[in-house]
């Protein structure tokens, strides 16, 4: 098989460290894999490449890859879409299913899972419904950390967009996550 029958698989993601990684495993299991590192790139490679697939980041840059799911299913609605994110959210999950994606997955991942989503069919019925909802701790410290990675790390402007003082947290970063 040469690369042209390759099934074209865009990857989307602005830490091109990571790209360049699970691009290498992907092209292993069998696919052509295009990487782009921003929201414009991506949008050129696929109006250029037209892919079957595509794994994009939720976040990348400061830009939504939800605004890329939605274009790709606007260009080709039979691309078959994956998210990741380590911002995983219910709200994000069901708008990224109705802009077109068919999964959704939370970083850390592996090329297997992600492989294993774009030819799943369907939902799965057993999938196990938590025993209780996250505690409110969990709930905080994720919400820290997302408002955190959102300012690029910059502890003073997080703590600004919270509304707290900045000692304030980072005396609750100095403890570690709670344990689910």
């Amino acid at each position: 098989m040469t690369i042209n029958e390759l099934p074209r698989l865009l990857l989307v993601d602005d830490d091109e460290t990571f790209c360049k990684v699970l691009g290498q495993a992907l092209t292993k299991r069998g696919f052509e894999v295009l990487i782009a590192n921003t929201l414009e790139g991506g949008i050129n490679l696929a109006v250029q490449e037209e892919p079957e697939y595509a794994v994009l980041d939720l976040r990348i840059g400061q830009e939504s890859g939800l605004v890329l799911a939605e274009r790709l299913a606007a260009l080709d609605p039979n691309t078959r879409i994956v998210i990741l994110t380590g911002y995983a959210s219910i709200a994000t999950a069901v708008e990224a299913i109705k802009l077109g994606a068919i999964h959704y997955l939370t970083k850390p991942t592996n090329a297997d899972e992600i492989v294993a989503a774009l030819h799943r069919e369907g939902g799965d019925a057993t999938t196990p419904v938590a025993e209780k909802p996250m505690s409110v701790r969990r709930l905080e410290w994720e919400h820290l950390q997302k408002v955190i990675a959102e300012n690029d790390g910059n502890i003073s402007a997080a703590a600004r967009v919270l509304g707290m003082h900045r000692r304030t947290l980072q005396r609750k970063l100095a403890k570690r996550p709670v344990r689910e």
